[in-house]
């Protein structure tokens, strides 16, 4: 039976080329994501392209439903081997520390730490008994360097870091790999660079190509040499 990834937060820009890049390898993918019109026209897209792949809608600001998503994708596809995890809300902003407060952080709680951590416990029990699975979390490069003034919801994605590396770390002695890519840049084809074109707003961070970061997960998916990759590269490294 080929295996499956699960693509949590599916869209145009980043969901879409990890699909396509890990379907070229003959994964059959399960795509998440609010809108069914969306899911329906990605679906079409990768069949074109020879690709299984099914949608699944789901609110991810809600973990609670998470183990009757898990138990839908598994009735569908037998299995689950990876997962990505990197779901945008139209919610998402940058703001100094100084303003920000309990409500707007509780605002992103769900969906960019506990859903995750629901997830995972979902699929671990079918991956430790394998030996083998991989959870890849798609963050923003301030989780890793924090920049003063571009906070919000920063410090989430900083948690979530932190539970990766320390998942990681106990899992990794069973085949089960926990890995971590932070963009610091907008990604094109991505809502979010939509959003960021309509509304005229310039941006310090440069533009990058969802396919690239997609190849970059392949890699990291595929070596499991290393628990985080940022992406651009900073230049001093």
């Amino acid at each position: 039976m080929s295996k499956v990834i699960a693509v949590f937060g599916a869209g145009t820009g980043l969901g879409a080329s990890v699909a396509r890049r890990f379907g070229r390898e003959g994964f059959r993918v399960a795509l998440v994501a609010r809108r069914r019109e969306r899911l329906d026209a990605l679906v079409a897209q990768l069949a074109a392209d020879g690709i299984e792949a099914a949608g699944f809608t789901a609110d991810l600001s809600r973990p609670v439903e998470v183990p009757a998503l898990i138990a839908g994708i598994r009735e569908r596809f037998g299995r689950i081997d990876a997962v990505e995890y990197g779901p945008f809300s139209p919610g998402q902003s940058f703001g100094p520390a100084t303003q920000t407060d309990a409500a707007l952080l509780e605002s992103g709680l769900a969906m960019f730490l506990l859903t995750p951590v629901e997830i995972i416990r979902a699929v671990l029990p079918e991956w430790t008994e394998r030996g083998d699975g991989a959870f890849l979390l798609t963050t923003g490069v301030t989780a890793v360097h924090p920049v003063p003034g571009l906070s919000g919801l920063a410090p989430l994605g900083a948690a979530a870091r932190n539970y990766i590396h320390s998942l990681h770390g106990e899992l990794a002695a069973a085949g089960v790999y926990a890995g971590t890519l932070s963009v610091g840049a907008s990604i094109a084809r991505s809502e979010m660079s939509a959003l960021i074109a309509e509304a005229g707003t310039t941006t310090e961070y440069p533009v990058v190509d969802p396919d690239d970061i997609a190849e970059q997960y392949w890699d990291m998916y595929t070596k499991r040499d290393r628990i985080e990759q940022l992406h651009p590269q900073p230049q001093n490294v």
